[in-house]
């Protein structure tokens, strides 16, 4: 198979499989992108391999025909070129080795805004991550850090949300002083949609010099699963995730679980014991997996560290 046939498979495999499909990933592992993809859509017989059964080859087989008939891969790649983007795969220049190190890293990397410069690498990124409530504690917090490191020449990662991620994709832009990406943002959905509306401004902003993101075609819509399978995306991206704010049970949490579990630094910021925003910060500082920050020099040290 040439290069090119694999980008399509690729790009195919990303409307086909949602990010978590166990038995997609293990066809890929096995046959690679392409025959994979003749598998899962019929062309090619499926046969049990490894510990893959066959009732779960045929209830995958169930689950990606309703699908079948969406695949237009071509058309994704001309819709994303039309919007000024692009499609990764792990051949190309600037794919992200970040992403090499997750156990499901994704078949592709969707992208709009300024690829010239690459994706810098983990050890020149910092995730900030937190509540979409943020209380005027958080958003200043992040918006001193943010700054801090951008002045400082380090990406700012985030996930375009309300709250925390927009104050720390704004406050990077306005302390970057380069032409490197200042920021760059993680979406849950298709690129030709940003997500929230509210927030589309910024995401023009950032592509300006910096990324958006996504591991889904174009016409994805964002779902609650598809959010939390995003944030091992913007822990890989980066050397460090900071959680600023965070209530007890929050999606940033997940964010450092998935840097925990690629070997990743985690970092948290203290807040008020009576802040039910800051509660997940300090279950991350209690239970022992993030380090306790207050701005972004100790954020720059733990990243050399």
């Amino acid at each position: 198979m040439n290069f090119t046939e694999d980008r399509i498979a690729r790009a195919a495999l990303t409307r086909l499989f949602e990010p978590g499909d166990i038995v997609g990933r293990a066809l890929v592992a096995k046959h690679g992108a392409g025959a994979a993809l003749k598998i899962a859509t019929g062309v090619q017989a499926a046969v049990p391999f490894w510990d893959v059964t066959a009732d779960e080859l045929a209830e995958g087989l169930r689950r990606w025909a309703a699908r079948i008939p969406d695949l237009h891969p071509e058309k994704d790649l001309a819709i994303i070129e039309r919007l000024g983007g692009g499609f990764l795969t792990p051949d190309d220049e600037h794919w992200p080795a970040g992403l090499n190190d997750l156990p499901d890293a994704p078949w592709g990397l969707w992208y709009r805004g300024n690829i010239e410069n690459g994706i810098p690498n983990p050890a020149q990124c910092v995730a900030l991550t937190g509540s979409r409530d943020s209380t005027s504690y958080g958003a200043a917090v992040t918006g001193d850090i943010a700054y801090g490191l951008a002045q400082r020449g380090i990406c700012v990662v985030s996930g375009l949300a309300y709250g925390i991620d927009a104050h720390a994709h704004r406050a990077a832009l306005a302390g970057h002083q380069g032409t490197e990406a200042a920021t760059i943002a993680v979406l849950a959905g298709g690129l030709d949609r940003d997500y929230p509306s509210g927030n589309a401004d910024l995401a023009a902003a950032i592509r300006a010099n910096g990324l958006t993101l996504s591991e889904l075609p174009p016409g994805s819509a964002p779902t609650r699963y598809r959010f939390l399978q995003r944030n091992r995306i913007i822990a890989a991206l980066a050397g460090v995730t900071c959680v600023v704010e965070a209530r007890w049970r929050s999606g940033a949490l997940n964010t450092a679980h998935h840097a925990e579990t690629i070997a990743r630094h985690v970092a948290a910021v203290p807040g008020s014991v009576h802040s039910a925003n800051s509660a997940g910060c300090h279950r991350l500082l209690k239970e022992g997996g993030a380090v306790l920050v207050t701005d972004a020099a100790e954020l720059t040290e733990l990243l050399a560290g």
